[in-house]
């Protein structure tokens, strides 16, 4: 896969592989610790902790009263994009409750992708707004659930009020494929920012 430049011919030598660490955000049940799941390469770290009746009047469960487990502080796993290109990918969790953990997590982020699931658009309002404070460039990701229904781009931008040249993808948390493809979009976005640089680290 040509990257637009990450590809380089030959086998990398020591010192030659990037390693960037991108942030999977999003609201409540959006699908971030599903995602990272589905993509990583190795066997993800997860802080998935089941929901009990003491937390019922606190975490906001409409559309998602099906959903039985929540992330405490992150979710980690990695990908190789390529022989040079190595994403660390970071799950923030995605209830209120949690949220002081966000400044932590995005310390030396470079990029970040924002799940959004289109039945409950407000719940990842709080993580474009995160995105933005932060000066962190991101994509939109619009996970598709069964009964999700199907709205023009354009709608979807309008209503999450977010900029032109931000991409907005709709894809399948569930399928590798289709993370990948995902992560893929957030690199090219990172290319044509020119002030970053994927550097050695």
């Amino acid at each position: 896969m040509d990257l637009n430049g990450f590809d380089r011919p030959g086998r990398p030598t020591a010192g030659d592989t990037r390693s960037v660490k991108v942030m999977i955000a999003g609201g409540f049940g959006t699908g971030k610790t599903t995602m990272v799941r589905s993509v990583s390469d190795i066997k993800p770290l997860t802080t998935e902790e089941t929901l009990t009746q003491a937390s019922a009047d606190v975490d906001r469960l409409i559309g998602v009263a099906d959903k039985t487990q929540t992330t405490v502080s992150l979710d980690f796993g990695k990908i190789s994009i390529n022989d040079t290109l190595m994403l660390y990918l970071f799950g923030t969790p995605g209830q209120e409750r949690f949220w002081f953990l966000w400044n932590g997590l995005f310390k030396g982020a470079l990029g970040a992708v924002v799940l959004v699931d289109t039945r409950r658009l407000a719940s990842s309002f709080r993580a474009i707004e995160e995105m933005e404070r932060q000066d962190v460039p991101f994509v939109i990701a619009l996970n598709v659930f069964p009964d999700s229904q199907d709205f023009p781009v354009e709608e979807i931008r309008d209503a999450l009020d977010i900029a032109p040249h931000i991409p907005v993808v709709s894809f399948d948390a569930r399928d590798r494929a289709s993370s990948r493809d995902v992560l893929v979009t957030l690199i090219r976005h990172l290319k044509d920012r020119p002030a970053v640089a994927l550097e050695p680290r």
